[in-house]
C-alpha cells in the first residue's frame, strides 16, 4: 500500500483519519493491552461516515433522534472512543483516552453502554453488535410509524468485521433485517481478510456480498483508505430501499510493520515500529497528542449537527402538549398511570373466577390488558406464537407495509430475537418482550447475558417450563435453565403459581427500568391459589405465605410455578395428620433475597423441616433449605435429578415422584 499516495491524494482527510490511528496506538501501548489493527485499517471509512453522513450533536449525546453507531467490531474499541474524544463528547475527555483498558475508565477494553455517552450497546461478544443493530433499526421503524418522519427519521450505521460475520446470530440478523426491509440500517463490513489465526482463508471461503444480497440486502463494495469511493459507496447505500451491506476493502494495521498479518490485529506494543508507522503516517504529535487544526476540524464535525437538532427540537415543539408528554414518558420508561389499577382489577376477577389456565394463558390475559394502555409494547415470538401467548388482538403485525403494527413474527432466530429486543430497547421509545420455549434460552444465552449486563428491562416470555411440557420429551423439557438464570445476576427469574402470580410478575417486570426479566410459564393448566383477592403485589416480595399451618408449624413447603399447588396438596395430606404445615410461594428468588431479614425470617422461620417442590433441578435450593436458620438434616428437595423423558405431563409427575404424596413422605421422614 502506498501510504504516501494516500497521504498526498487527500491531505485534510488523512489527517483527520490518522488521529484515530495515533491515539490508538498509544491508547494500546500504554496499556499493553487490546486491539490496534482494526482502528488503524478502518479510520478512513469512519472519518467519512462521521463528517459526511452521520447525523449527531456531539453536545446533545441523548438527542432522541441520532443516527446510532455501532461497532459491532467491539475489540477495535479505541476507533469509538477516538471518535468520541475528537468530535467532542463531554464525557469522553483525553484523560480517558490515556487510562484505556483501566479499572474505573469509561474506555473497557470493549465499549460497555452506560459508560459514556455515545456507547449505543456492549459490543464484546462477536455478532451481538450487528445483531442488536437490528433492533435499533426495528425501533426507528416503529416510532416513525408512530411519531412522524419529522420526529423519527434516522439511520442506524454498523462497523462490523469477519468475526461478526462469521458467529451464528449474526445470520438470523441479516436474514431477518432483509425480510423486513429495514432500508435504514447500513453495515459498513471491514473486508481485511485477517483473524487472530491468520488469514481469513484459513477457516472461511463465504462470498459475504452474495450471502447478503441472497438474504434481501443491497450491497456496494469500496476501497476503504480513498474517502472520496467511501463517500459514494454511502451514498449510494443511503438510498437503497432495502437494508445495505458496503464491503470496505481495508488493510488492518494500515502502514504499521505488522500491516494485513494476525499480528496486527492484537497490540502493537512495539516502540521502535510505532515510531516507524506514525512517521510513514507523517505524524509528528507527541502521545496523546493531536495538532490544535486537526482536533478544530473534528470537533466541527461534532458540531455540525447542531442545526438539524435545533430544527428538530422545533419540530418537536410543535407537537401538543399531550404528545410531547407520552414522548417523554415511554423514553423515560415510565409506566402509565392506569397500569396498576388495570392489574389490580385483572387480579380481583381472576380470583373470583379462580380458573384453571396455564401460566401461559394467563400471560395473554395479562397482555390483553397491558398492551392497550402501553403502545410502546412490541411483542413477538421465534415461531411459535400459538404456544407463546405473546400476540393480543390489538397489536396488528410488524412487516414493511404495516410499521404501526408491534408484533413481531421474528422466525426460528431465538438468539436474533434477543439481540433485536436489546437493540429496541437501548434505542428507546419502546418496550419490547419475545417468546420461545424455555429450553431454547440456551439459544439465546448470549443476548439474555447482555440484557442483564446493559441493564435493559427486555421480558422474556419462556414457555413450557418443565416436564409438564410433557410429550415433546427430554429434548424441550428445560431442567438446569432456571439455575442457569437464577445464576445470573441484574436478572428477575419470575416462575408464577396461577393467573394472579403471571399479572403480578408482568406488573413487576413492566417497572424495571435497569433490569431484564424472564418469565418462566407453564404449558399444562394450574389451579389459581390465589383465590382470597389482595390489592398488594405479594409477588413483590419475591416469596411469601400462601397457606399457614393449623396447629403446631413442624413443616415448610416452598415451590415455585406448576408444582406450588403440588406443594398445597401436600399440606392437606400433611395436616390432615396433624402436622402442621406452611405453604410458601416462591415466585422470584431474587426478590425474596432483596427482602429485610425481619421479613424472610418472618417466611421461613428456624425450627420446621422444610422441603423444596420444583420440576428442576436441585441447585440453588440449598440456599433456603439450610441457609436462612435452616438445617442440613431438616431439609429436603423433591424435584428433577436428571433430564426428562417422553410422555403425558401427569405420568412423568409420577414417574419423577414430583407428587403430593412424595412431599408428604419427605416431610415425615425428616420428622
Amino acid at each position: 500500500m502506498d501510504i504516501a499516495a494516500l497521504r498526498s491524494a487527500h491531505p485534510e482527510h488523512w489527517m483527520k483519519a490518522t488521529a484515530i490511528r495515533s491515539l490508538t496506538l498509544d491508547a494500546v501501548a500504554a496499556a499493553n493491552s487490546g486491539h490496534s489493527g482494526m482502528p488503524i485499517g478502518m479510520a478512513d471509512v469512519a472519518t467519512v461516515l462521521f463528517e459526511k453522513h452521520m447525523k449527531f450533536d456531539a453536545s446533545a449525546p441523548d438527542w432522541a433522534d441520532r443516527d446510532r453507531f455501532i461497532l459491532s467490531a467491539g475489540h477495535g474499541s479505541m476507533l469509538l472512543y477516538s471518535l468520541l474524544y475528537l468530535t467532542g463528547y463531554e464525557s469522553m475527555p483525553l484523560s480517558e483516552i490515556k487510562n484505556f483498558r483501566q479499572l474505573g475508565a469509561s474506555t473497557a477494553g470493549h465499549p460497555e453502554f452506560g459508560h459514556a455517552a455515545g456507547i449505543e450497546t456492549t459490543t464484546g461478544p462477536l455478532g451481538q453488535g450487528i445483531a442488536t443493530a437490528v433492533g435499533f433499526a426495528m425501533a426507528e421503524e416503529v416510532l416513525r410509524a408512530r411519531w412522524g418522519a419529522k420526529i423519527m427519521d434516522h439511520h442506524t450505521w454498523v462497523i462490523a468485521g469477519d468475526g461478526c460475520l462469521m458467529e451464528g446470530v449474526s445470520q438470523e440478523a441479516i436474514a431477518f433485517a432483509g425480510r423486513q426491509e429495514l432500508s435504514k440500517l447500513i453495515v459498513l463490513w471491514d473486508d481485511n481478510g485477517i483473524t487472530i489465526d491468520g488469514k481469513v482463508d484459513l477457516s472461511d471461503r463465504t462470498d459475504q456480498l452474495a450471502r447478503f444480497a441472497a438474504s434481501g440486502w443491497d450491497v456496494f463494495s469500496c476501497d476503504g483508505h480513498d474517502p472520496a469511493d467511501i463517500d459514494r459507496a454511502i451514498t449510494e447505500a443511503k438510498a437503497s430501499a432495502r437494508p445495505a451491506m458496503i464491503a470496505c476493502k481495508t488493510h488492518i494495521a494500515l502502514g504499521h510493520a505488522a500491516q494485513d498479518t494476525s499480528k496486527g490485529h492484537g497490540a502493537l506494543t512495539d516502540g521502535d515500529q510505532n515510531a516507524a508507522a506514525k512517521e510513514a503516517w507523517g505524524w509528528s504529535a507527541a502521545a496523546f497528542e493531536v495538532p490544535a487544526d486537526v482536533k478544530s476540524q473534528w470537533e466541527a464535525i461534532g458540531a455540525r449537527g447542531s442545526d438539524e437538532k435545533a430544527a428538530w427540537d422545533a419540530r418537536f415543539a410543535k407537537l401538543s402538549g399531550a404528545k410531547q408528554t407520552e414522548f417523554a414518558r415511554t423514553f423515560s420508561r415510565e409506566l402509565p398511570k392506569k397500569l396498576s389499577a388495570t392489574i389490580k382489577a385483572l387480579k380481583k376477577q381472576t380470583s373470583e373466577d379462580a380458573p384453571k389456565v396455564a401460566t401461559r394463558k394467563a400471560s395473554e390475559m395479562a397482555l390483553g390488558a397491558i398492551n392497550p394502555i402501553m403502545p410502546e409494547t412490541v411483542g413477538g415470538s421465534a415461531d411459535l406464537t400459538g404456544s407463546n401467548n405473546t400476540k393480543t388482538a390489538d397489536l396488528g403485525t410488524f412487516m414493511p407495509e404495516s410499521r404501526d403494527g408491534r408484533y413481531v413474527y421474528y422466525g426460528i432466530r431465538e438468539h436474533g430475537m434477543a439481540a433485536a429486543m436489546n437493540g429496541m430497547s437501548l434505542h428507546g421509545g419502546v418496550r419490547p418482550y419475545g417468546g420461545t420455549f424455555m429450553c431454547f434460552t440456551d439459544y439465546a444465552r448470549g443476548a439474555m447475558r447482555l440484557s442483564a449486563l446493559m441493564k435493559q428491562p427486555v421480558v422474556y416470555v419462556m414457555t413450557h417450563d418443565s416436564i409438564g411440557l410433557g410429550e415433546d420429551g427430554p429434548t424441550h423439557q428445560p431442567v438446569e435453565h432456571l439455575a442457569m438464570l437464577r445464576a445470573t445476576p441484574n436478572t428477575l427469574v419470575f416462575r408464577p403459581a396461577d393467573a394472579v402470580e403471571t399479572a403480578e410478575a408482568w406488573e413487576l417486570a413492566l417497572q424495571q427500568t435497569e433490569t431484564p426479566s424472564v418469565l418462566a410459564l407453564s404449558r399444562q393448566g394450574l389451579p389459581t391459589v390465589r383465590t382470597e383477592h389482595k390489592t398488594k403485589n405479594l409477588t413483590a416480595q419475591g416469596g411469601y405465605i400462601l397457606a399457614e399451618a393449623e396447629g403446631k408449624r413442624q413443616a415448610i413447603l416452598m415451590a415455585t410455578g406448576s408444582e406450588v399447588s403440588i406443594a398445597m396438596a401436600a399440606r392437606d395430606l400433611l395436616q390432615a395428620e396433624g402436622i402442621g404445615t406452611r405453604v410458601v410461594s416462591m415466585p422470584c428468588w431474587e426478590l425474596f433475597e432483596e427482602q429485610p431479614d425481619a421479613y424472610r425470617r418472618r417466611v421461613l422461620p428456624a425450627g420446621p423441616v422444610r422441603v423444596a417442590v420444583e420440576a428442576a433441578i436441585r441447585f440453588g435450593w440449598d440456599r433456603w433449605l439450610y441457609g436462612e436458620r435452616g438445617k442440613r438434616e431438616k431439609g429436603g428437595f423433591v424435584g428433577m435429578h436428571d433430564f426428562g423423558a417422553s410422555a403425558p405431563a401427569g405420568e412423568l409427575y409420577a414417574h419423577f415422584e414430583i407428587t403430593a404424596e412424595a412431599t408428604a413422605a419427605k416431610v415425615k421422614e425428616m420428622l
